[in-house]
């Protein structure tokens, strides 16, 4: 049975309990991710450690296939498929072996159909399941939450994606940086693509508008996993009466009404604009509790939200404002969204007189207030 986001969470996550995964996270092919890893793979190597290659792509880049054949590597699995054979990852082989680290280039790969898992990302956590340390590499285009964004900005569609959770486990994260004019020098060398395919790339992907919007991109993401890590040191903080927050932190809350889908959606926009950590909160009245429909909605809303990267936050109480005041104090939230679907009569009072109880206990935080379509 296929793992949900939120067991691969809970299971490996909290408790540390497989190996350690490491990402070299790029803006663009070429900028040196391969390498790099390939690079910590040999000096991990060379201080006695058993490391070995589960797939490395060169595309045909002779340093970095000279880096890979100083590597042992696992051999692939063929596997036929409507009379094909493919090659794909032996995960079972690679569990067999053993090592302490493994290589495992292209975490958002689609593997072939027949696979033990459909996505690469998913070899990696039974990899690491095994305690085996797993480096990988991704570019930032192939992140869920950022693909539309891509789309906008190059116009290309990007068809193999890795889910905003996902980074969630990652232990560590390297940036494989390179400016946009050092990248275009590499593609104008030939280092990147034959010579052949040099203009066409020159002229559509790698333009420098595209180049400087990604790289930015991939940045804001690092900054976001950095900030993270601040977190012990922000509660530790906030005891004493300081607040500390180094990036933006934007809370919406939802209910069971499908129109939420759309205060998420927009919160994720800002939290990507400003590069800040969005939450998504839901506060259990009771409500709910005996409406199917209901609950078929809220856990839709939750799933939308999940798949953008948010961090789901379930709470109970009676009064919604309270619950959520409390939440932005806990978490240190900047900006807090809300939705405002009725527009008279006693649902009207009973948003306003929500909001104005809210804004009387919440510490300092930005309130918007986005209208939305009636329950």
């Amino acid at each position: 049975m296929q793992k949900t986001p939120e067991q691969w969470l809970e299971e490996t996550a909290p408790e540390k309990k497989g190996g350690v995964f490491k990402l070299f996270l790029g803006y663009a092919p070429g900028v040196g991710k391969t390498y790099a890893m390939l690079s910590e793979a040999i000096r991990r190597q060379s201080r006695g450690e058993d490391v070995v290659i589960g797939v490395v792509e060169t595309h045909g880049r002779k340093a970095t296939a000279e880096l890979a054949g100083r590597l042992e590597t696992v051999p692939r699995k063929l596997i036929d498929y409507k009379g094909t054979l493919f090659e794909e990852m032996d995960v079972d082989a690679i569990i067999a072996r053993k090592p302490q680290v493994v290589l495992i280039d292209e975490l958002a790969h689609t593997n072939i159909e027949g696979s033990k898992h459909p996505k690469r990302y998913e070899d990696v956590f039974e990899v690491l399941d095994a305690k085996i340390d797993v480096l990988s590499t991704m570019n930032i285009q192939h992140l869920e939450s950022v693909t539309p964004m891509v789309q906008k900005i190059t116009g290309i569609v990007v068809r193999e994606t890795v889910p905003d959770w996902v980074l969630k486990r990652v232990d560590e994260i390297v940036m494989s940086d390179l400016t946009p004019e050092a990248l275009q020098k590499r593609m104008r060398r030939g280092d990147i693509y034959p010579m052949e395919r040099v203009d066409r790339a020159l002229g559509n992907f790698f333009r420098p508008s595209n180049l400087i919007a990604l790289r930015e991109i991939a940045l804001r993401n690092v900054a976001q996993v950095v900030d993270r890590s601040l977190e012990p040191y922000l509660d530790k903080e906030a005891t004493f009466g300081r607040s500390v927050n180094v990036a933006e932190r934007i809370g919406v809350g939802v209910s069971s009404n499908p129109a939420a889908q759309y205060l998420i959606a927009r919160g994720a926009r800002m939290a990507q604009g400003i590069g800040g950590e969005l939450y998504v909160v839901y506060v259990d009245t009771g409500s709910d509790d005996d409406d199917p429909e209901r609950q078929r909605s809220l856990e839709a809303n939750l799933r939308f939200a999940e798949n953008l990267g948010a961090q789901i936050v379930k709470m109970k109480g009676k009064r919604v404002a309270d619950m959520l005041a409390e939440f932005v104090r806990e978490k240190h939230i900047t900006q807090v969204i809300f939705g405002h679907s009725a527009t008279s009569g006693l649902r009207r009072y009973l948003f306003l007189s929500a909001v104005h109880r809210f804004l009387l206990n919440a510490p300092e935080v930005d309130v918007h207030i986005v209208k939305q379509q009636a329950d």
